[in-house]
């Protein structure tokens, strides 16, 4: 797949998280409206039925300020890993979100844990890590411009608010990091000039420039 091809817009790239993102809000007020609490359906570690959370969890938001702070980065970060990595962009998605929920039901306190944002440092994580392994330069500016947008995150990754589940922040962040690397070889890759390739052979053209150097080097010993 060449640049042109990979860094094109499509209609789909752009309704996926945006009816990600509505999905969760219908969840909410369906919650709301007929006045369910959803939160035993989030990950509670180490407990065999805790496990549906790593599926449901991210759905389940405990107020409409939970819920919007999360809304606005889920939509941007997804659309990045969408649009920038679209050739493996499901699989970083889906595996990754299983090992960020599965990481919280091993490591995370004795509660219920809900809420989209491991995903979101699951995508943070994914995009800068990935751009600056990468070295590719549109990549790198992604990887520049979500630390400049997010990079305040990184702190949540550590306990420093109790009623904030940090180990779910910190199992996306390493999922992201794990899937950086696991697929650092896959997608967009570095540019590279045709004669800095491997496989490249010279033409006609390089050739009489071979030559000519070679007979540089006889005349100046």
């Amino acid at each position: 797949m060449d640049a042109q091809s990979q860094f094109k817009f499509s209609p789909w790239i752009l309704a996926v998280p945006l009816y990600f993102v509505l999905a969760l809000w219908v969840v909410y007020w369906f919650e709301v409206r007929n006045g369910y609490n959803f939160n035993s359906f989030g990950i509670l570690p180490r407990s065999l039925v805790g496990l549906r959370g790593i599926v449901f969890s991210p759905f389940i938001h405990g107020d409409i300020k939970h819920l919007y702070h999360n809304s606005a980065p889920l939509f941007v970060l997804l659309f990045s890993l969408l649009y920038f990595y679209r050739g493996i962009a499901w699989k970083v998605f889906i595996y990754g979100t299983l090992c960020t929920g599965f990481m919280t039901w091993l490591i995370a306190r004795k509660s219920y844990h809900i809420g989209a944002s491991g995903i979101i440092y699951l995508l943070f994580s994914f995009i800068f890590f990935s751009g600056i392994i990468r070295k590719n330069y549109r990549l790198v500016a992604v990887s520049l411009m979500v630390i400049f947008l997010y990079g305040s995150m990184v702190w949540y990754v550590l306990p420093v608010k109790e009623s904030v589940s940090w180990e779910g922040h910190l199992s996306g962040f390493m999922a992201g990091l794990v899937m950086a690397f696991i697929y650092r070889d896959t997608g967009p890759q570095k540019f590279q000039y045709e004669w800095e390739k491997e496989d490249y052979e010279p033409d006609e053209f390089d050739t009489l420039f071979e030559e000519r150097n070679d007979l540089d080097a006889d005349l100046n010993p």
